[in-house]
């Protein structure tokens, strides 16, 4: 990754001839140049933090002590960037496959408001139609709304074409499925930390299976390691999910025939970052046993029983949170519009495309 940006942005030294021969030399100094950069910067930290002879001597063992170590840091950080994205992706799953599925018609009149939507789709047209190239404003403005309406007709349409049994049976299954799955890991998350006060055993740090195929390392035998390979793909899901959907990296959404190639290479490493955190993550909140850390559990980090307790706790109680957020956000908005708080905008919940809108004419039209 880092060869690939500075490569990118690299032009050539000047005096060389111009090609990809002059870019990679310039990319491969630059690369030498930050090896250098963080070598040494970890070489002082070391010398201020923890200056003894063994704490040098350590970090001259490039393979084995630099790297490894170099790597924990960045898993640490990704750690650190999984307890934002995971809680709120759990809780942004519900939506996003609310968006996927079909939801059930329930005392709803889809021809009715097919008819609406094309009557306002008509209307649009015709007042866009009527409008001088001139008034580019009103132009872009109707084409944004005439945009918006056929999308959601689309989506009418697609609820009216759907059978019985993908509107009836598919969308709630699939909603309790992640009720449940998210229910789990909340669950395990709490039991772990039960173990943690009263176990030390429940530490990641040091901690070795029986290996492969020697014994289970669930309770539940192979359902319960089939359980926790469900749970690691759907944190896998909810971590990536949850990292779009936060403000601050909501730029690094990759756009169809509109992303940058620095985009693309900040998309990769991020989640890089994310997937080389996920298995330290698993096993600190007790998700699995399985030692998935390898020779990168024996850091002192991963042995602090304050930092591993905290961590447990805030994913608990940030989930919970979100979750709880997530459910009565609905009660929220009745209950500011029955006190007139609406107008105030003190809720932050997104309203779509198929909320109260007014139509043409001028009259107030719910779909």
């Amino acid at each position: 990754m880092p060869f690939a940006f500075f490569f990118l942005e690299s032009e050539g030294f000047a005096g060389l001839k111009k090609g990809i021969r002059a870019r990679i030399l310039e990319t491969l100094v630059m690369l030498l140049l930050l090896a250098l950069l963080i070598l040494g910067i970890v070489w002082v930290a070391s010398a201020l933090i923890d200056n003894d002879a063994a704490s040098m001597e350590s970090l001259y063992d490039l393979w084995e002590f630099y790297l490894p170590y170099l790597y924990s840091c960045i898993s640490l950080m990704g750690c650190l960037l999984l307890l934002l994205c995971t809680p709120v992706g759990l809780s942004r799953m519900f939506t996003v496959m609310g968006q996927l599925l079909v939801k059930p018609t329930i005392l709803e009149d889809l021809d009715e408001q097919i008819y609406m939507i094309t009557l306002e789709e008509e209307a649009l047209q015709r007042r866009l139609n009527g409008l001088s190239s001139s008034v580019e404003y009103n132009v872009m403005e109707l084409e944004q709304e005439l945009e918006n309406v056929k999308t959601l007709k689309t989506k009418l349409e697609r609820r009216k074409k759907a059978s019985a049994w993908e509107r009836n049976l598919v969308y709630p299954a699939v909603m309790v499925l992640l009720l449940i799955e998210t229910s789990i890991s909340v669950l395990l998350v709490a039991c772990n930390i039960l173990c943690l006060l009263v176990d030390e055993t429940a530490m990641p740090k040091g901690t070795r299976g029986p290996g492969i195929g020697n014994a289970s390392l669930s309770t539940f035998g192979f359902v319960g390691a089939a359980l926790e390979i469900i749970l690691i793909f759907y944190l896998m899901v909810s971590s990536v999910v949850g990292f779009y959907s936060l403000r601050f990296f909501g730029n690094f959404t990759p756009k169809k025939d509109d992303t940058t190639m620095t985009k693309i290479i900040g998309n990769c490493v991020s989640i890089l970052v994310l997937s080389s955190a996920l298995p330290v993550m698993s096993r600190t909140l007790g998700i699995t046993r399985f030692d998935l850390l390898g020779d990168f559990g024996r850091f002192n980090w991963l042995g602090n029983f304050y930092i591993v307790l905290s961590y447990n706790l805030l994913f608990a109680i940030v989930t919970t949170l979100c979750l709880v957020r997530k459910f009565t956000s609905a009660v929220r908005e009745e209950l500011f519009k029955a006190l007139g708080l609406h107008k105030l905008h003190l809720s932050n919940t997104s309203r779509d495309s198929e909320t109260a809108k007014p139509s043409v004419n001028g009259h107030q039209k719910a779909l």
